[in-house]
């Protein structure tokens, strides 16, 4: 059994009842909520205090759900996604099943296909897209590792997780690319 069983168990009970959780992503320490529910949309926009046409990254398990999120996308995109090593959230147009307040008002979505062993089997377990975005106050220092998340963020949030609170890596936001017509546009290295 892995170290954080009891972590993902509160996770889900927090996501299931529309709440918000703080937790390890693959890249930054993230405030997470069912990316399908717009009432929990909402209480993270409110949290970070940041205006909600801002898009925020939402993180899937396997390249496979992106079919389920996303209306007939260029599948070229998985060959791309094949050739990459740093985490990187792709914005692919025509999203569907996700909180309206969370897709873009192009119709676009940011999602990161998250290879982390904690947030892969958290996503498994709850069988929807999870919203990650940064564990800060909008405009203000990302947080690269837990100890730098301030007391407003931790405050705000249904459940703190556990699992890496300790880890002192300095962690890095992903890359973020929009994909269009087949061809990749770095918006963020």
């Amino acid at each position: 059994m892995n170290n954080f069983e009891n972590d993902i168990l509160h996770c889900l009970t927090v996501l299931n009842n529309g709440g918000l959780i703080l937790y390890p992503t693959d890249t930054v320490w993230g405030i997470g909520c069912d990316a399908t529910n717009p009432v929990a949309v909402e209480k993270v926009y409110k949290l970070k205090q940041r205006p909600d046409e801002k898009a925020m990254i939402v993180l899937l398990a396997d390249e496979r759900d992106i079919l389920r999120y996303v209306a007939a996308p260029d599948l070229q995109v998985f060959d791309y996604i094949e050739t990459i090593a740093k985490p990187t959230t792709v914005i692919y147009e025509n999203a569907i099943g996700f909180a309206d307040n969370l897709i873009g008002k192009d119709g676009s979505i940011a999602i990161r296909i998250c290879k982390e062993e904690f947030c892969r089997h958290l996503i498994k377990r709850f069988k929807k897209p999870i919203v990650s975005t940064s564990a800060n106050i909008s405009g203000q220092p990302v947080a690269k590792i837990y100890k730098e998340i301030i007391q407003e963020i931790k405050n705000g949030v249904d459940y703190e997780v556990s699992y890496r609170q300790q880890d002192e890596i300095i962690a890095q936001p992903s890359s973020v690319v929009k994909w269009k017509n087949g061809k990749v546009e770095v918006l963020r290295p």
